[in-house]
């Protein structure tokens, strides 16, 4: 404290009628990509990402079961987290941790599966098609990957045989992931990119998942203001209530989240009769809570998710969590994001990677190779 003061103190300066006047002037933290420490922050996040990724697929063999594969993948990224920027900076320590819970969604269910511990789950068996999604943060700056497979008896030995249909939406998705990526780049437009997968879903016969969208990222915003549809909404889709995407221009410096999830359906999906774990703060709501449980929860989101999605598996006390959600859902202080679910005959995959705008061009920092089954 005393240095600080004396530091004020020399940067006080006397003006010629005697007034005493500061020439501090504000530094403001640069944000973006600009800042080589920001880069480097994202590049960390993202090994993370991808090592637990790589781990979970190991892990997704017959006899496994969702909720140990969950919290395997949580171990993993606050293991490799714990190793990072443990030096204070300017006394506070550097903020790190999931971004986004380790979800891990079977077959028709496409997203957002992340199961308590008190939920009885059938384990995984040989064939059911897999969808990983999960994210950690430096210091606020977010990184995220999606990866599909399936499960065979040993993590060495492939699946015996693989269904056409689903080897055409795996690697329609995945493609269409990468041309994504290739085409958000400074200067071009969102809807050359929703034009650029609509384009590869078509090639391929298959159909994009509508209420999947990319999103820009920001420190501590995971799902910023510019987006991409994975498809233009018709006429009857905007009757039926989807908005359509603002048109944006990308810029250098910026990151993104490449989503991208297709069906061999009709792409019209709905939420899954499971139960919703996942859910993020509305930070521009606020209400004074009735219930012990929902301050309980509030107060534990507040201190430990206060921007970034969370599951209530994070949480010491399940009962007391399951128990105060409801309140805070209904008076928009939490954001649900529900499971969803296509048609039981569809095949679905979704794969996710996080981009990096830089000088140099558009950078992949995170993502799996496609299975050489598919």
């Amino acid at each position: 404290e005393e240095t600080r003061n004396k530091n004020k103190e020399s940067n006080l300066i006397m003006s010629d009628d005697g007034s005493v006047h500061s020439n501090e002037v504000e530094e403001e933290e640069v944000t973006d990509l600009s800042n080589s420490d920001v880069c480097t922050k994202y590049q960390e996040a993202s090994k993370i990402v991808n090592l637990a990724l790589t781990g979970l697929v190991s892990q997704c063999v017959t006899g496994a079961k969702i909720i140990d594969l969950c919290q395997f993948g949580t171990t993993v990224l606050d293991a490799q987290l714990s190793k990072l920027y443990n030096k204070k900076v300017d006394g506070a320590a550097v903020d790190k941790g999931v971004a986004f819970p380790v979800c891990i969604s079977v077959n028709e269910v496409i997203c957002n599966h992340s199961p308590l511990p008190s939920e009885e789950l059938p384990e995984l068996k040989a064939g059911d098609v897999v969808k990983i999604d999960l994210g950690c943060h430096i210091d606020g700056y977010i990184s995220v990957a999606a990866h599909t497979l399936i499960v065979s008896d040993s993590a060495d030995s492939p699946p015996a045989t693989v269904d056409s249909e689903l080897g055409d939406v795996a690697v329609a998705a995945y493609n269409a992931m990468l041309i994504a990526a290739d085409a958000i780049r400074a200067g071009a437009k969102n809807s050359d990119v929703t034009k650029a997968v609509e384009r590869v879903a078509q090639s391929y016969g298959v159909n994009t998942i509508a209420t999947v969208r990319m999103h820009q990222m920001k420190r501590y915003v995971i799902d910023g203001v510019k987006e991409v549809a994975l498809k233009e909404p018709t006429p009857e889709d905007i009757d039926l209530g989807e908005e359509p995407v603002p048109e944006c221009t990308f810029d250098q410096a910026e990151v993104y989240a490449i989503d991208v999830a297709m069906t061999t359906g009709d792409g019209k999906v709905r939420p899954a009769d499971l139960r919703t774990t996942v859910y993020k703060r509305n930070i521009e709501a606020n209400y004074r809570l009735k219930m012990k449980a929902s301050r309980y929860l509030l107060s534990e989101v507040d201190k430990h998710f206060p921007t970034m999605p969370f599951t209530l598996r994070h949480f010491d006390d399940e009962r007391q969590a399951k128990m105060g959600i409801a309140e805070c859902v209904n008076h928009g202080l939490l954001v649900p994001y529900p499971s969803l679910i296509e048609k039981v005959e569809a095949k679905v995959a979704h794969f996710k990677c996080t981009v990096l705008l830089l000088p140099s061009g558009t950078t992949k920092v995170t993502g799996l190779p496609l299975p050489a089954y598919f």
